[in-house]
């Protein structure tokens, strides 16, 4: 090995640090602000029509399931935003990490069940499983970009790949 490389130090690029400050991100960003605003055209919209069509239980699951998707896009984008506010240098990745706490992108939230779904008009059903799946990209991207701020500093970088090994496969030292 040269002198040249043997010097070099190696350093590991992380996905999520690459992913959010890619196109990648800017078209999850622009999809997940475009399902906020169809979401809220819809529940301003055609979904008042739609609702008060529903039978009472009906009507009840279209409360509850309108008011879960709402809460859970408010949360995506808040994280979005976040995200969007680093890539653009308003904010520092520790400030967002610390703003990200007051941010819940909670578990994979399954959908609510079969019965009580199909009770639910077909345009807010597709808004839902839209929702659901931009969450788990986001809550994936979110682990990803967190591992750079859980990474233990290491003095080489055999250290640091170690440490990442022990990191992913939850061994102990």
């Amino acid at each position: 090995m040269s002198d040249a490389v043997a010097n070099e130090e190696v350093v590991a690029v992380l996905f999520g640090e690459k992913l959010v400050s890619s196109a990648a991100f800017k078209s999850l960003f622009r999809e997940g602000m475009t399902l906020v605003e169809e979401t809220a055209a819809y529940l301003d919209g055609r979904g008042r029509v739609d609702s008060k069509e529903l039978v009472r239980s009906g009507a009840l699951a279209y409360a509850t399931e309108s008011m879960r998707l709402t809460t859970r896009l408010m949360q995506l984008a808040s994280w979005l935003l976040l995200q969007r506010a680093v890539n653009e240098g308003e904010m520092t990745p520790e400030q967002a990490r610390q703003e990200k706490n007051k941010v819940k992108l909670g578990s994979s939230a399954p959908e609510p069940d079969e019965r009580t779904f199909e009770l639910l008009p077909e345009r807010l059903r597709q808004l839902i499983r839209q929702s659901l799946r931009l969450q788990e990209r986001i809550r994936y991207l979110d682990e990803a970009v967190a591992q750079r701020a859980q990474m233990p500093d290491a003095d080489n970088a055999v250290g640091r790949q170690l440490d990442r090994l022990r990191q992913a496969f939850g061994t102990g030292s």
